[in-house]
């Protein structure tokens, strides 16, 4: 224990001094509240889960790329069949000085997996049957089907694990109150179960963190006093491009996700799944972000992108072969039709959005586009009981099992389906993979007629990256890990 103490000291005094080589702290900003750095628990933002995954790891982590690398496991393999994962732990200790066990990792994942029941990783994780030791440093995790992203799955910060209080790194967190930064640092080599190198601090770098306003957090950029800002969502995306910003300064993710609208009830015009279509069918996705000049954003009219299955059960599109003008005609009809069965009555909409110009922008093509076909939009507050909401989201594995469960029943979270929810089910003890894609496929197509989602495209996710830093990558997963961001010369 007096050894670890030792090595905590000199970490702690690493951030405050910076490295020898005198490359100096790396100062970095998440757009954010900097309480939400501290958040616990397993509903974490942006700014918490980089925290959470450099202190408190898990058997595996992500890389710059989004590529499952070692962390608690050094090493593991998978059985032919895809059902069985063994991990063999590496050779270290708790920052209390206590050996890593295979019991007390097991006990631990068992406790955090515990803790997300009710939430949409929860149900992600619902393919673990089992958690069990083969020896003092093997654990296996035995699942009730294949999954070919469950690595990736188990690489979330969320499922980063816990002793006594303290994480096993690969960083150790000190809070500065007075700067209003979270200083990191790298934790020595051998308490990150490699072999002790003598010049480790030469390699390394300290790390400032702190959360900011998206304005601040741009101008803090501009001004040289960050290298760099992460967590840029689409409603502040105009905000990234003001200033005299390099072209290649905003690395834009290739994000994989949902993004669109949520709806929230069945009053109305929203009443029938016909009308609930017309909207959808009402909007030209490839023009909602030309105001914003965010080249590369994938458009999407399905909740499940085609390319999430092996083979794509159906077109690109949702409605091909049919123009714009035939889209928005027939579904003016549907909306003239409710309009006067209801005396007249306004086709009005509640949509809540979060606050920026991106928004705004966004906002204002869709106002455009279901003007087109008779419906007026009025912009609400989440809190507003809205009739639509803004969902923003970044998938944590590219199965069309994620995207599904986005919409389960128990979550509460808008219109859903109790049948389509039980096809996912079902796909959990599939062993075939073809006959687990068609369940799937089958599930999507019974939530789509649901007309539960109005899906517009990929998330967007954008940072500021000055070009002397390294280790920073983007990546469809929008996760950006910390520790390398320490490394530079590694």
């Amino acid at each position: 224990m007096q050894r670890f103490f030792v090595l905590l000291a000199a970490c702690l005094g690493l951030a405050a001094c910076g490295p020898s080589d005198g490359s100096g702290t790396l100062n970095l900003a998440i757009i954010g509240d900097q309480a939400g750095l501290y958040t616990q628990g397993v509903r974490l933002p942006p700014g918490a889960q980089a925290v959470r995954a450099a202190t408190e790891e898990g058997l595996v982590a992500l890389d710059p790329a989004g590529q499952v690398v070692p962390a608690l496991a050094e090493r593991w393999i998978i059985t032919d069949d895809g059902m069985s994962y063994i991990f063999r732990l590496r050779d270290s200790d708790w920052p209390g000085g206590q050996p890593i066990t295979a019991s007390e990792v097991r006990n631990l994942l068992r406790e955090v997996i515990a803790r997300t029941r009710g939430t949409s990783l929860g149900l992600d994780l619902a393919k673990i049957a089992e958690i069990r030791t083969m020896t003092e440093r093997v654990i296996e995790i035995r699942l009730t089907g294949p999954m070919p992203d469950f690595l990736r799955l188990l690489a979330q910060p969320e499922l980063g694990l816990v002793k006594s209080g303290s994480g096993a790194g690969p960083m150790v967190l000190a809070r500065d109150e007075e700067m209003g930064v979270v200083r990191l640092s790298a934790l020595p080599p051998e308490a990150r179960g490699q072999a002790a190198r003598e010049n480790w601090q030469a390699l390394s770098r300290p790390l400032a963190l702190r959360a900011l306003p998206v304005e601040r957090a741009v101008k803090a950029f501009a001004n040289g006093e960050v290298d760099l800002v992460m967590g840029g969502r689409i409603q502040d995306f105009p905000l990234a491009r003001v200033g005299p910003l390099s072209r290649g300064t905003i690395q834009v993710d290739p994000a994989i996700g949902l993004l669109g609208f949520a709806v929230m009830n069945e009053k109305g015009l929203l009443a029938d799944p016909a009308r609930r279509q017309a909207l959808s069918m009402a909007i030209e996705r490839s023009a909602l972000t030309q105001p914003f000049g965010l080249g590369g954003w994938q458009p999407s009219s399905w909740i499940v992108p085609p390319s999430a299955f092996t083979e794509a059960p159906y077109p690109a599109d949702r409605w091909e072969g049919m123009t714009l003008a035939e889209r928005r005609a027939a579904a003016a009809r549907r909306i003239a039709a409710w309009k006067n069965a209801n005396d007249g009555q306004a086709a009005r909409l509640r949509v809540a959005l979060p606050q920026g110009p991106g928004s705004d922008l966004l906002l204002r093509e869709l106002a455009r586009a279901w003007g087109e076909i008779g419906v007026e939009v009025v912009r609400v507050a989440y809190s507003e009981a809205p009739d639509l909401e803004l969902r923003d989201t970044l998938a944590r594995y590219a199965s069309p099992r994620w995207f599904l469960n986005q919409f389960h029943c128990s979550l509460k979270a808008g219109l859903c389906s109790r049948e389509a929810d039980e096809l996912v089910r079902q796909s959990l003890v599939q062993r075939d993979s073809a006959t687990k894609e068609r369940v799937l496929a089958e599930a999507h197509q019974v939530l789509m007629a649901a007309e539960v989602f109005i899906p517009l495209g990929a998330p967007v996710r954008w940072s500021l990256v000055r070009s002397t830093v390294r280790g920073y990558q983007a990546n469809p997963w929008g996760l950006h890990p910390l520790f390398p961001l320490s490394q530079p010369d590694s």
